[in-house]
């Protein structure tokens, strides 16, 4: 039997930004099994070829791009920084907390809105085969922050996110955020490498057929009570509000900078927590992009043949 510090040892250079990347594919491969088939076909005809229609394997592009010089703009759309101070206090205050530039809120609001004239260019056949940026980019932020504003620690302006709190798991020396980025994932998981970039994961799959039985301490239908992508800024930011009250209630709770986390009960209590956030992202993520696909009407019936009809 592999040990707790083997199995974290060997994903010691999994460590990155956001959710790990390939956690973010894992959550956009989860969306997929959510998809309306025609939800399918407009996503196809928005993102870049090779991406063969797939936002799980395009889920991951908005972390590397904000490491570019081109897409230094975008870095902090990843969070919004409150100004709280949990584990006593937890709100965030949207004017205050989200920066001139921009944050994850602002973000998939903004990048929603942008989107939903992409779509109604596709349905009017103005736009097909992954050749607008603008809108493979819109698409690809959108099933990136959706995944990012479940992450607690991206709706926390504490230690810059729980990046300067120092903490032990297993083997590694490392900060809290890094920890809810993965580390507990990988530690639930028991996994041995790196989740696919290309497929769905067993373990995620589980957490597919868990939100189809509505197995979780929360309802599933309580995720989606906020689904308006006409306005989606009030949506965006009740999704940060609740992954802020994460890191009063049990985040920041009892925690101290000479605890193991992965042996002392913390991860373990983590788990039921991270399986929800991930999968209310997956699930919120599909439900977003079926509305959008379902709803938005085409920008013109001029050339009734091009139409994309439903």
């Amino acid at each position: 039997m592999f040990t707790r510090d083997y199995l974290l040892g060997s994903l010691l250079a999994a460590s990155a930004t956001a959710w790990k990347t390939d956690v973010h594919n894992q959550i956009g491969f989860m969306a997929e099994t959510f998809l309306d088939p025609y939800t399918r076909i407009i996503i196809g005809e928005i993102l870049e070829p090779q991406y063969n229609g797939s936002i799980g394997r395009a889920a991951a592009w908005a972390d590397s791009f904000a490491h570019t010089a081109e897409g230094r703009y975008s870095y902090q759309w990843h969070w919004i920084d409150s100004e709280d101070s949990p584990p006593e206090n937890c709100a965030l205050n949207y004017t205050q907390d989200c920066s001139i530039g921009g944050c994850v809120v602002s973000a998939i609001a903004n990048q929603t809105s942008i989107l939903r004239e992409c779509i109604s260019d596709v349905k009017s056949g103005l736009l097909g085969g992954g050749r607008n940026l603008t809108c493979s980019y819109a698409l690809k932020w959108v099933t990136h922050y959706i995944g990012d504003i479940a992450q607690p620690l991206h709706a926390s302006g504490l230690g810059s996110g729980g990046n300067r709190y120092n903490v032990t798991f297993g083997p590694l020396k490392t900060n809290l955020h890094s920890v809810w980025d993965g580390l507990i994932i990988y530690e639930d998981a028991r996994v041995l490498e790196r989740f696919s970039n290309t497929s769905l994961d067993p373990f995620f799959g589980s957490l597919v057929s868990r939100i189809h039985t509505d197995d979780f301490f929360q309802p599933t239908y309580e995720w989606l009570s906020c689904m308006n992508t006409v306005d989606p800024l009030p949506c965006a930011l009740h999704w940060a509000e609740e992954s802020n009250a994460w890191t009063c209630s049990y985040v920041y709770k009892g925690l101290d900078h000479t605890t193991d986390l992965a042996t002392s009960g913390y991860a373990e209590m983590a788990f039921p927590i991270v399986e929800l956030q991930v999968s209310k992202a997956a699930l919120r993520l599909a439900t977003w992009l079926n509305s959008l696909a379902l709803t938005v009407k085409p920008r013109t019936k001029a050339n009734k043949q091009d139409v994309l009809e439903l």
